[in-house]
């Protein structure tokens, strides 16, 4: 009989016991804020790449409208119109932004009058637009000209709808 007391006995405090340090053991709790930094800091670098590459194709675009975008001028006249003048102002600031940049200005003719003529008219109106881009102060020793007279048309026409458009300045990048 005492044998079946110590075991009741036992069973009464070992059973509650355990019951007892059993539900209070303390669960290992996960730290949160490296998880949210974590996060964080990815979403930052995301937001970072995504600025990078906003930049980079802004400047892409930038740089294709300064070599796609060209001036033009009047039969026989290197005079630059205020079209003209409102174009270089743009490259100007292009180049303003870009400042490694070095660029060759092409002079263009139409097919009209000698070849010896239109390289000397090709030449001219490269350089009143390199005058126009060092008077709002790009370095001069960053311009090159050269003149294509009328040997690189744009419209292979014979109207004056393709010569207007073969009378131009193209600017490429060296």
């Amino acid at each position: 009989m005492r044998k079946k007391l110590w075991i009741s006995l036992a069973l009464a405090f070992v059973i509650p016991g355990l019951l007892f340090t059993a539900s209070c053991a303390k669960k290992a709790v996960e730290p949160e804020p490296a998880v949210a930094e974590d996060d964080a800091a990815a979403k930052a670098a995301a937001e970072k790449a995504a600025a990078e590459e906003a930049a980079r194709k802004a400047k892409m675009d930038a740089t294709e409208l300064f070599l796609y975008e060209e001036i033009y001028f009047e039969f026989d006249k290197s005079d630059l119109l205020p079209e003209s003048q409102e174009v270089l102002r743009r490259k100007a600031e292009f180049l303003k932004d870009n400042p490694d940049l070095m660029v060759i200005i092409e002079g263009h003719c139409d097919e009209r009058g000698t070849n010896e003529y239109n390289l000397a008219l090709g030449d001219r109106r490269a350089s009143s637009a390199k005058a126009f881009l060092v008077n709002l102060g790009i370095a001069g020793s960053r311009l090159t000209c050269i003149s294509y007279g009328e040997e690189r048309p744009s419209d292979p026409g014979h109207n004056e709808a393709a010569w207007a458009k073969n009378r131009r300045d193209h600017f490429t990048i060296d």
